[in-house]
């Protein structure tokens, strides 16, 4: 199980959020790209770098911020935000991008994501970012109508090979995982799936390795946790 570090970036510092709320926001770095040579140089395996601009905007707002991080380690970095057309997708491949991740599009049209999961692969993971059961958009500030394991369903059918599953309410709380939901997709679903939002402590990173065992769960995405210090900053090669 890969344990993964986030770097989310808005004004170009890396921040966090609570609970998706821009109103909440939490600056922890000046410099996201020396924050991602000290991850990288902890022996953290990849990293996990999101645009809020972008996610707000509907396109990538800080691709030269991006570039730089990625040229910056020698780990692949997946990167989501505004992610909303296949000419986004190519220019953060171009970009160095090891993993595009989109979200908003695949719900709002899933014919135009099904053609990129089609033609991108497993260079291309869907972002199922859940708020009251069904499946948040446009940086969490809508919800769509459909529930989230059907929602999931239909992706995997039309092509997604992987699965970043954020659960909104729990994201930058450190009131631990919902398990729930969690086991819900993954018995719903049979492509890799990458947790995240709400993991509290190493509590929390023991128990989803346990489960990793026995499911197609690949991976953890760690946040505040780590930036407040409930975890090790090498807890990746602990539960890894």
């Amino acid at each position: 199980m890969e344990v993964i570090p986030a770097i989310d970036l808005r004004g170009g510092y890396a921040v966090r959020l609570l609970q998706g709320d821009y109103a909440q926001e939490t600056r922890y770095h000046d410099d996201p790209v020396a924050l991602a040579q000290h991850w990288a140089q902890r022996g953290a395996p990849r990293l996990h770098l999101v645009d809020l601009d972008g996610a707000r905007a509907g396109y990538p707002v800080q691709l030269e911020l991006v570039r730089r991080v990625i040229r910056a380690v020698d780990i692949p970095v997946q990167v989501g935000g505004g992610v909303r057309s296949d000419d986004a997708v190519r220019m953060l491949l171009q970009a160095g991008a090891d993993r595009v991740i989109v979200g908003t599009l695949a719900v709002d049209q899933p014919d135009a994501a099904e053609a990129i999961f089609r033609k991108y692969g497993a260079q291309v993971a869907l972002a199922l970012d859940v708020k009251s059961g069904r499946a948040a958009t446009a940086g969490w500030q809508s919800v769509s109508e459909t529930p989230y394991l059907q929602f999931a369903q239909e992706m995997a059918r039309r092509g997604a090979q992987r699965i970043i599953f954020t659960q909104v309410e729990r994201d930058g709380t450190l009131q631990g995982v919902a398990f729930e939901p969690l086991i819900d997709l993954l018995r719903a679903v049979s492509v890799p799936v990458i947790a995240s939002g709400g993991v509290r402590d190493a509590g929390d990173l023991t128990a989803l390795r346990a489960l990793a065992q026995s499911t197609l769960l690949e991976g953890v995405i760690v946040g505040k946790a780590l930036y407040e210090g409930a975890l090790g900053d090498d807890c990746w090669q602990a539960f890894g």
